[in-house]
């Protein structure tokens, strides 16, 4: 529901009240008013100025209020309510991130490579409002953090609480395979036409019972497409460390990305492997990945208009009413 006004123009003339209360006073000062011829004008001074006098600028006041609520309800005051009737059905999305220790490395700056991603992934949620979304997180295991949903709200929330595997109280790890697996299980009864894992990690299958290429032919037998990110700068990357005393500091050690796997994960399934090197160049990837899984969904919006302008007509007519029987009454002027 919004509230907005059908001609909206027809508001600036309210500009031009100003305008015309100078006009009026102007013109009104070159009135040549009634005169009384008496014999000395001492007998005038000193006289209280009536009410009636101190009170009748009211009546332009009233004239004036008339005029602006006629303009307003002439520029059609509306609330306007919609309706949104969606035919067809959306892609149903699991997104696997992968928060082993790894993913603190400090080369997506000026962020580690976990909140990078949950910037991102948090923007890559806000653009499929029509598609079930859950979310699974793996470190030396793999877990549901939210199902298939919906709900922006409660995948944006379980996004939000996902941390680092050391401060979930997690044993580290980097359990691709299960990732995969647990993803697929969420995915494995959806009647959707259209089913797609998205899994990010940084690292090395070297965790889980379950080989990620095996995982791959498990969703493939389900017709799942999985599309994978690897998420790390070639080379020596920045590493917060822990010192022996409680403090932080900065050590570099060399990216371990298996590329190669995560190339034929998504072979296996049809769908493609990305390597993002920074926050920029993985931003470009969820937008990559979002205009190639587009939602069959047709939507028709239907608004309802209701008019608000007698709300400010009614009080103009009752106001000029007002004003003209004080103007001919009350504040009438002889002759």
């Amino acid at each position: 529901m919004s509230f907005q006004f059908a001609t909206p123009w027809i508001l600036g003339l309210v500009f031009l009240v100003p305008l015309l209360l100078i006009v009026y006073y102007i013109t009104r000062g070159r009135e040549k008013l009634a005169t009384l011829k008496h014999a000395s004008v001492s007998i005038t001074q000193g006289l209280p100025q009536s009410w009636r006098i101190t009170w009748r600028p009211l009546l332009i006041a009233l004239r004036m209020l008339t005029i602006i609520l006629a303009l307003i309800a002439l520029a059609r005051p509306q609330i306007v309510q919609g309706r949104e009737i969606i035919n067809g059905e959306g892609v149903e999305i699991a997104l696997v991130l992968d928060v082993s220790g790894s993913m603190a490395s400090l080369d997506f700056e000026p962020q580690n490579r976990l909140e990078a991603a949950k910037q991102v992934i948090g923007d890559f949620i806000l653009e499929r409002p029509y598609d079930k979304i859950g979310l699974v997180i793996f470190s030396n295991e793999a877990f549901s953090m939210s199902p298939l949903t919906l709900d922006r709200k409660m995948v944006e929330r379980s996004l939000d609480q996902a941390e680092l595997a050391s401060e979930l109280g997690l044993e580290d790890g980097t359990a691709i395979g299960l990732g995969i697996a647990n993803a697929a299980n969420m995915l494995a009864n959806s009647e959707a036409e259209s089913k797609v894992i998205v899994l990010l990690t940084d690292g090395v299958n070297n965790a889980g019972q379950i080989d990620p290429l095996t995982a791959a032919e498990a969703a493939k037998a389900l017709d799942i497409k999985i599309y994978t990110i690897g998420a790390a700068r070639p080379g020596q990357v920045p590493v917060p460390v822990q010192t022996r005393f409680g403090g932080t500091d900065i050590a570099y050690m060399e990216s371990e990305l298996d590329e190669e796997t995560l190339r034929q994960v998504a072979e296996i399934t049809g769908g493609q492997y990305f390597r993002a090197k920074d926050t920029a160049g993985l931003k470009a990837i969820y937008e990559e990945i979002n205009t190639l899984e587009k939602s069959q969904v047709e939507i028709q919006v239907f608004n309802q208009y209701t008019e608000l302008a007698n709300a400010a007509l009614f009080p103009a007519l009752l106001i000029l009413v007002l004003e003209l029987f004080l103007r001919y009454t009350i504040f009438r002027r002889i002759p």
